[in-house]
This record gives C-alpha cells, structure tokens and sequence, in this order.
C-alpha cells in the first residue's frame, strides 16, 4: 500500500478532488493489497471515503456550471453525467476484478487494469500497444493531479485576495494587489508543505481539514437558501456555445473515479460495495445538484468561479468560510501533489547516488509546485483553469477508459470468470462478463451484446466530444475572449474587455488591465 492509500483509508482520510473538485480525487496505484476481516473498512467508513473523494473545489463551481448550461438544462446533465460517471466507476472496479481473477494476481491499479485488459486482447496491435495505455493512464492522472493544484493556486489566492483586502475585493481595476501576487506568495508554503514526504505525518491536519470543510459547506447553504433573485430573469437553456465550459466544470467535480478501486479493495464486505457506492454517489449527485441550483438561483448572473467569492465581506461568517475553505485546500493541495510526485520522482531518483538523493528530491517536488504556480498565474481565472482541467483529463480518465476496458473484455478470445462483486442497478450487467469457463466455452468468443456495445461507444464519444470541445472552447476563452459576456469574471461583473485582447500565454500574463485584476 503506499503512501496515499495509507493516509486516505487508515488516518481518517484528508481531502481529495474527482475530482475531483474536486475529483478526488486519490488517484494514486497500484491498488493496495486486500484487506480481510478486522483489518478492512466498514460499510460507513467506506461511504465518508466515497463522499470526501467527490467533495472539494469543484463542488463550489458548480453554479456557474449551471449559469453556462441554464436553470432547467444545468440540473438535468448534472444528473444525467453523474449517473454516467457511477456506471463508469462499476464498470471499473468490475473489470479489475475479472483481469485480477483471471491472472491471478493482486488487485489492480487503473493504469494496471488498462495495461492488462490491452494485454489480453484478441488484436495483435493492441496487445502490442499495452505499455502505452499504461503510460497513457499514468500521465492523465499526473495532468489531472497537477491540474487540481493549479485550481488551489488560484482558489486561494482569490479567497486570500478578498478575506485580506475586505470590501476592496469587490471588483475594479485599483481594488488592492494583482492577484497573481498572491499566488507567488504562496508559493513558498506550498512548497515546504510538497516536501512532506510521509503524509501520515498530517493525520491531525487532515482530520480539521474535513472539519472545516463541513463547517464552510453548512454556511454556504444557510446563506443562499435566505433568498433568491427572479428565477424567470435566469435563461431555462443557455447557449450551446456555453455548454462544454459546462462539461468541463462537471466532469471535473465528478473526476473521483480513482478512489473507488482502493476503497473495495479495503473493505470488510467487499459484496457491498456496490451499495455504498451507489449510497454515496447519490448523495453527491444530490449535493452537486442542491449547491449549484441554490448557488446560481441566489446570486443569478452575477455568480463567479467560486461562490466562496460571491459571499459578501461584511459577515464574519463569510469570511468565516472563506478562511476554512482555504485551509482544507492548502492540505487537499498537498495530499493531491503527492500522486504525480509518487508517479515521476522515483524514475528520476533512480540514477542519482544515495548522498543527492533527499536533496534532489525537493528540488524536483519544488519544481513541480513552481509548475503548478506558474500554469496558475498564466491562467488566473478559476472557471477557466476548472473547466480545462475537466475538459482535459478528468473527461479521459472518467468517461473514456473504463467503457473502453469494458469492450476489451467483451471481445477478448479467453473466456473470463465469474464477477466476484454482485450486481448493482447502476453497475455493469453481469451477464456479459460472466460466461461460464467450462470445457465447451474455450474456443468462442464471448459475446458482445449490441446494447452494450452501443452504451459504451455512446460514453466513449461523450468523452471525446466533451474533450474537444472543451478544450476548444476554454482556451479560446484564455487567449482570445470574445466581446460577448464570457464566464462571469471572478472579481468583478464586468465582461468587455477594454484593449485588444492578448493573444498569447505572455501577452495575457503581462495585460493586466485587460484581466480586470
């Protein structure tokens, strides 16, 4: 088991992203060995893991989520990518569980679930390709991870800008320092923090992070449920320009499809993890639904990147909030680091001799941080860097890998062996994956049902398409924003932009005045 699984499943679990927020997200492997009897989680336990490895930044993003697709259409796909997102996650866990059964080795990882599923195949090509779907897996979760950083960067600095600097937070071009100050002023924390090697050591932290955390979400739903604007000003469908800014927002808050394949593995009763997965996406489904309505329906379209930062300065318990909120990102920051930090340090740490080799390694997780910082101050707005993020990586590791998996099997020469995970209403159907091994089976293939076939192209090209055009359209947005009122901008409500617009990475980190910061 290594370092992460440890901190998220023995330590009462610090907070992670799917995203991931969010998302999270956890996307460590290989997946830990499995645990028996005593030494496995409960039922409920597994439930609070599910329901913090799906709750972080991208939960308060939501809102605007919902103002790019529109009032009526924006809970309705919220639901809808959710229900997607838990078959995803069945679809997973079941495959590793057939590759593991039949190899006869431990559980897998999902980089190790791909990798083998290629293995197998019935084409020659694919089998050949096997290596590169797990280098493949592997950098989307290093991209994701990172990405989730990038997002700490900039939520912390906006939260920090508005908490310090008061009613002068409100908008304008001369309200305080840029702040992109902020971030470099982060930066050295957040790298002495990168530099905890074992994140046991945080336990204590972890366990007030999540407190804080409850504490910040139980005051932001008794603040917008006081009052709402007109809900016939807010549009029922937005436009179908707005909506991949939509899917990349979603995606990213649901991107908590890597904590799922630990969490079976450790649990007591491994046959009921179905229903606590299915127990605990609900409520997030119902969270994510509840805070985006309620968030946009309160502030309208005024809502920006986090709601955090619509909450007004003259309540102590919104500034409350925001403090809270950002001490349980500084350490989500540092426990969602240290995923990409396990995948690509020891490569490297490998040639270096014993006597460098601490030393090295805080530069390179220095390094990293400085990454993220500078991919946060190039992209200072926290709608855009979500959005890309989801639109990325989180779209490929969610939506685009497990139906793939699937269809690997399914058309896999070798019969496989029966589920040793029940069947759940919203998990694979066993019937495809569960042919009987005997003597009369070995030479046909095991078939393919064309509802399954179909179900799984459809999600594969609901990835790609959300990919493209979310890509697309988000950096349109960073390098040339149009005339049109794009995402509510964090700091103020003013949308036009007052010069020519910069055109790249440097021409926007130097414009300032064109930011609105």
């Amino acid at each position: 088991m290594n370092a992460v699984e440890q901190l998220d499943l023995e330590v009462m679990t610090p907070l992670m992203e799917a995203g991931p927020d969010d998302n999270s997200d956890e996307e460590a492997e290989p997946r830990a060995e499995a645990a028996n009897g005593e030494q496995g989680i409960t039922f409920v336990q597994t439930l609070l893991h599910l329901l913090k490895g799906n709750i972080g930044t991208g939960l308060l993003g939501l809102p605007l989520a919902l103002k790019n697709a529109g009032i009526v259409l924006g809970p309705l796909c919220l639901v809808v990518m959710g229900l997607v997102c838990v078959h995803c996650m069945h679809i997973l866990v079941n495959c590793s569980h057939q590759l593991s059964d039949r190899m006869k080795r431990s559980p897998l990882g999902y980089s190790d679930t791909v990798a083998v599923a290629m293995e197998n195949s019935s084409s020659l090509l694919i089998r050949k390709g096997a290596s590169y779907g797990r280098v493949l897996v592997s950098f989307f979760l290093v991209l994701t991870q990172l990405g989730f950083c990038s997002v700490y960067f900039v939520f912390l600095a906006e939260n920090i800008k508005q908490v310090v600097e008061g009613n002068r937070g409100n908008g304008g071009e001369d309200a305080g320092l840029d702040v992109r100050v902020y971030m470099v002023l982060l930066l050295c924390p957040l790298v002495m923090m990168s530099w905890i090697r074992d994140l046991r050591h945080m336990a204590v932290l972890s366990a007030l992070a999540n407190i804080a955390m409850a504490i910040s979400l139980v005051l932001i739903f008794t603040y917008i449920s006081t009052g709402f604007g007109d809900p016939s000003r807010l549009p029922l469908v937005s436009s179908l320009k707005r909506f991949p800014f939509f899917f990349g927002t979603a995606i990213f808050a649901f991107e908590g499809i890597g904590v799922v394949l630990p969490l079976e593995n450790q649990m007591r009763e491994p046959a009921r993890f179905p229903l606590a997965l299915n127990v605990g996406m609900g409520v997030v489904i119902l969270l994510y639904v509840s805070l985006g309505t309620l968030g946009y329906l309160h502030f309208g379209d005024d809502i920006k990147g986090s709601i955090t930062l619509n909450l007004p300065h003259h309540s102590w318990s919104n500034q409350l909030v925001k403090v809270l909120y950002s001490l349980g990102v500084c350490v989500s920051f540092v426990v969602q680091f240290f995923v990409p930090a396990e995948i690509l340090l020891p490569p490297l740490l490998a040639h270096v001799t014993d006597k460098w080799k601490q030393t090295i390694e805080f530069l390179l997780r220095a390094l990293l941080v400085c990454v993220t910082c500078v991919m946060a101050i190039l992209v200072p707005r926290l709608d855009l860097v979500i959005s890309l993020v989801g639109a990325v990586s989180s779209s490929a590791l969610a939506l685009v890998f497990p139906p793939l998996v699937e269809l690997l099997l399914l058309s896999s020469a070798t019969p496989l062996s029966l589920s040793l995970s029940p069947p759940s209403p919203l998990s694979l159907s066993p019937s495809p994956l569960s042919h009987s091994s005997s003597p009369h089976h070995h030479h046909h293939h095991p078939s393919l049902p064309l509802s399954v076939l179909l179900k799984d192209v459809a999600i594969v090209t609901l990835g790609i398409l959300g990919f493209l055009t979310g890509t697309y359209v988000t950096l349109e947005e960073i390098f040339v924003p149009g005339d049109q009122s794009p995402i509510a901008h964090p700091y103020d409500n003013q949308t036009s932009w007052t010069t020519t617009p910069p055109t790249t990475p440097a021409a926007l980190l130097n414009s300032t005045h064109t930011l609105r910061l």
